[in-house]
């Protein structure tokens, strides 16, 4: 029994001590090898973007200078003070974690939506099949037995009206992705295929005019249509607008409350400190640890002692793939950090 013990003892002995050093290899900057293999170093790079030295350019939509996406008619109604309201889509494509801001006339807006009423509705979707995929599953609304030449004639895609080529495009891609493995556009494909949810696309659309083809080729892969009018539940939204500042400069201190993290002036670093700075938006920066005083110096200043305190690997996960901005000498910049592989390393 006692040397049972003992045995445990040495088995516990030498886990502690191993993992001590995996805890050392971690805290020092450096991982280490297997047996065999030479220590490998891990490199931190740093990588800056210039953004401007204002957040209004890409962040506000000023609708007297560009034709926006979103839906104008609900911004007028929001500056007028009426309710508007539509069905399925936001009309201004807005979340709380990504408001849409818009100016006119000097004013600046926050634009959203609630919902409001759910609307029950029927929409036609287009499915494309491989031949013989479809013969085995059986025939869709708009297809016919093979009588007839225009029942097996062949409608290039290119030659449809533009809802129509839009709608084959998206469910070509469901019908690549159907019994293969890999990815289908989220958001764009829908039950399989194509939902048309617009009326003047409905109403120019080829392929579902009662009398419409029945396959169609699109690069170069002919397809054979299926239509099914489907029934549908949606969202109707109400859209949402308030006045959030008067003056560029008040929009601006909201941009930056929401978007910007350290905020760091030129007199604030050392003069190495400021070219590692000018190195890492020139193609990047990267030193292995133990760091320079320089290299030290920026990462306190950006607020990543993550990176220099404590279990590196544990403590900076969150931060290994996320872009953070830093206002820094009166601009506006995007950076990023990231542990590279070791030299030879995978």
């Amino acid at each position: 029994m006692s040397d049972l013990n003992s045995s445990r003892r040495r088995v516990l002995a030498g886990a502690l001590a191993a993992a001590l050093g995996a805890m050392s290899g971690c805290l020092d900057g450096s991982v280490t090898a297997g047996p065999g293999d030479s220590e490998r170093v891990r490199v931190l790079r740093l990588a800056v973007d210039e953004v401007g030295e204002t957040l209004r350019e890409r962040a506000v939509v000023d609708s007297d200078e560009t034709s926006p996406r979103w839906d104008e008619a609900a911004f007028e109604a929001v500056r007028a003070g009426d309710s508007y309201t539509v069905q399925y889509r936001k009309p201004f494509f807005s979340t709380d974690e990504d408001p849409t801001h818009a100016v006119h006339e000097g004013t600046y807006y926050r634009l959203g939506s609630v919902v409001v009423d759910e609307a029950e509705t029927t929409r036609p979707v287009l499915r494309l099949f491989g031949v013989e995929e479809r013969d085995a599953e059986g025939a869709g609304e708009n297809d016919t037995e093979d009588t007839g030449e225009s029942d097996t004639a062949v409608v290039d895609a290119e030659t449809l009206p533009t809802g129509d080529r839009r709608a084959v495009e998206i469910a070509h891609f469901a019908a690549r992705a159907r019994g293969n493995v890999g990815g289908i556009p989220v958001g764009l494909v829908e039950r399989g295929g194509y939902v048309y949810r617009n009326e003047d696309a409905v109403e120019a659309s080829a392929l579902l005019a009662a009398d419409g083809p029945n396959r169609v080729s699109y690069r170069d892969t002919a397809y054979r249509l299926a239509v099914d009018r489907e029934r549908f539940y949606e969202p109707v939204y109400r859209a949402t607008g308030e006045v959030v500042a008067s003056s560029p400069e008040r929009m601006e201190a909201i941009l930056r409350t929401h978007e910007v993290g350290p905020r760091v002036a030129e007199d604030d670093l050392s003069a190495d400190a400021r070219e590692v700075i000018v190195r890492a938006t020139q193609g990047g920066y990267e030193e292995s640890h133990p760091y320079s005083d320089a290299y030290e110096e920026v990462l306190s200043a950006l607020h990543e002692r993550p990176y220099l305190d404590g279990d590196i690997r544990k403590d900076a996960a969150p931060r290994l793939t996320d872009s953070e901005m830093v206002r820094y000498g009166g601009r506006y910049y995007d950076y990023r950090l990231v542990f590279k592989p070791a030299d030879g390393d995978e």
